[in-house]
């Protein structure tokens, strides 16, 4: 079978809302960071020392960087899926038509179904979500269950017609 990918996706985590508080924590960290440095002024009530107070601001933009680098990569060929949660899994997950006995392109609740966003076990399987709420519901044939969030439910839609119309349901 020919291995040309018919729908890639990659996703980042964008909420407005996450950015804002990494911002303003970042942001206080810094401001305390120059009050005590450069103006000689402690920082609170009961400051650390400068030290520990450069330590932690690093430590705060170096974690915010880290989540900047963290994304969703989907790959759909007529091979099968394969993805990829950046930076913990090191290379992409595969699963093959052959082992996949359903499929479909699925709202959820992030919270509810899951737990939040990320890398997340739930009631209905694991999740590998950034954002939104649709995703590409799996069932391989040991029973594991799987949804991969997309934010082009209806491009994946069209391609799985195309690739898999034996397995999918709710499309």
């Amino acid at each position: 079978m020919d291995k040309e990918v018919v729908f890639t996706e990659r996703q980042k985590f964008n909420q407005w809302w996450l950015w804002l508080i990494l911002a303003g924590i970042n942001g206080i960290f810094l401001f305390g960071l120059i009050k005590q440095l450069i103006f000689g002024q402690p920082f609170g009530n009961n400051p650390l020392s400068n030290i520990g107070l450069a330590l932690l601001s690093i430590g705060f933009l170096v974690f915010t960087f880290l989540f900047y680098t963290f994304g969703l990569y989907t790959k759909i060929d007529k091979q099968g899926i394969y993805f990829r949660f950046i930076p913990f899994q090191a290379s992409f997950r595969f699963y093959p038509w052959e082992k996949i006995t359903l499929i479909q392109v699925t709202t959820y609740n992030a919270f509810k179904d899951y737990g939040g966003w990320g890398i997340r076990g739930g009631r209905k399987g694991i999740a590998y979500t950034v954002s939104g709420n649709t995703g590409i519901d799996i069932e391989l044939s040991n029973d594991k269950k799987i949804l991969i969030g997309t934010r082009k439910p209806e491009e994946v839609k069209e391609i799985m017609k195309k690739l898999s119309p034996a397995t999918l349901t709710g499309i």
